[in-house]
């Protein structure tokens, strides 16, 4: 699989983007607002490459990441947990730091949300982002996906403070 859009192209995430994953994944600064970043080891982050190439094997997967590759360059991740007896997909992404505030995220994800889409007859998308991540709130707004709610108890990784959550959806019934 390898998807083109208008600057950027997408592949199936492995191990081959072992050292460029690890540089993003391990940073601090990077992975502030997620839930399951910052990886903790080398050896965590090859562990995940290695379950995301098993995954691309299956018919049916559990879920499916993406590489984002600019001019060649491994710059991030787009990744889709399907959800819902395959109706419903959940987005995640996650940019360099060295990369950010070009639009690189949203456009990855609305060709990767037409991929899955075609591939699984989705019906529905959704997101959740850390209330502050206002970088991640405008990728989902640019999908064209709504705010559907907001709660508390959001753990991000690196941090024990508990934190807001929005949750954001769009239907393409």
């Amino acid at each position: 699989m390898k998807i083109y859009t208008e600057r950027l192209m997408l592949e199936p995430l492995g191990t081959k983007h072992y050292k460029t994953t690890y540089r993003y994944s391990t940073d601090p600064e990077n992975t502030e607002m997620m839930c399951y970043l910052p990886c903790d080891s080398g050896e965590e982050v090859m562990d995940y490459l290695i379950k995301c190439e098993k995954q691309w094997q299956m018919e049916k997967p559990e879920y499916l990441d993406a590489a984002v590759m600019l001019d060649g360059v491994h710059i991030g991740a787009v990744s889709i947990e399907l959800l819902d007896n395959y109706t419903t997909g959940e987005f995640g992404w996650i940019i360099d730091k060295n990369y950010w505030g070009r639009g690189y995220a949203a456009e990855a994800a609305r060709y990767f949300m037409q991929y899955m889409k075609d591939r699984f007859c989705l019906k529905k998308f959704i997101a959740h982002a850390d209330s502050e991540n206002t970088a991640s709130v405008k990728v989902m707004e640019k999908l064209g996906m709504k705010r559907s709610s907001f709660h508390g108890g959001r753990k991000n990784r690196n941090s024990d403070e508990d934190r807001t959550e929005y949750l954001y959806e769009i239907s393409l019934l």
